[in-house]
């Protein structure tokens, strides 16, 4: 995985509550075994009409809105577990989402690939939409090592939480397997000194 530095970016703001899985990445694209190609597809069925065409009025349709960054509203992820929803916002091209609520498996999925879910208060988050709506190219600062959310024109800014395993894994880039490898040194010198223990 990329590793995850410290972002700057504006930000897309869907200010819907309860988004489920299937609304992320519809059911019908799941037949897929790779990652390619469902950063197309997310939140298809609200982005598109059925003759492909996009809805006008749909935020990822909006060229006002860009950024790395992705502001929904509270219990993001929630409904069927799978993968594929962080494969999408991913593919996408987003390495952040904030909400002030996010399903369990979701947010499990997620920082497994790589993408970071930034669990702020209510408050904050109506802070982070107003400073969008005031400016739809407002900034904002995600800072991993300090997990820190920062709103650059208000310097508001709130601590959020996340397993401290999962943010070495983000800061250095691995995955699960990454990690292991990653003490193979470690494994081999503690299986020598220990064969030398037994041989004695």
């Amino acid at each position: 995985m990329e590793k995850f530095h410290t972002i700057l970016s504006s930000a897309v703001p869907l200010p819907i509550e309860e988004v489920d899985t299937d609304q992320i990445i519809p059911a019908r694209f799941l037949k897929a075994t790779t990652r390619e190609g469902f950063g197309d597809n997310l939140f298809c069925d609200w982005r598109f009409h059925p003759d492909g065409s996009p809805k006008a009025d749909f935020v990822l349709n909006n060229p006002v809105y860009s950024g790395q960054v992705l502001v929904a509203g509270r219990n993001f992820g929630c409904g069927s577990s799978r993968e594929h929803a962080a494969w999408a916002l991913s593919g996408y091209g987003f390495r952040v989402v904030v909400s002030s609520f996010f399903a369990d498996i979701f947010r499990g999925n997620a920082l497994n690939n790589g993408l970071l879910p930034v669990q702020v208060s209510d408050s904050f988050l109506h802070a982070i939409f107003s400073a969008i709506e005031a400016n739809p190219k407002a900034m904002f600062e995600v800072n991993l090592e300090n997990q820190a959310f920062t709103i650059i024109s208000t310097g508001q800014s709130e601590h959020f939480e996340i397993s401290p395993y999962k943010k070495m894994c983000l800061l250095n880039g691995y995955d699960d397997i990454d990690f292991l490898l990653s003490l193979k040194d470690k494994v081999a010198s503690f299986e020598q000194g220990h064969e030398k223990v037994l041989i004695q």
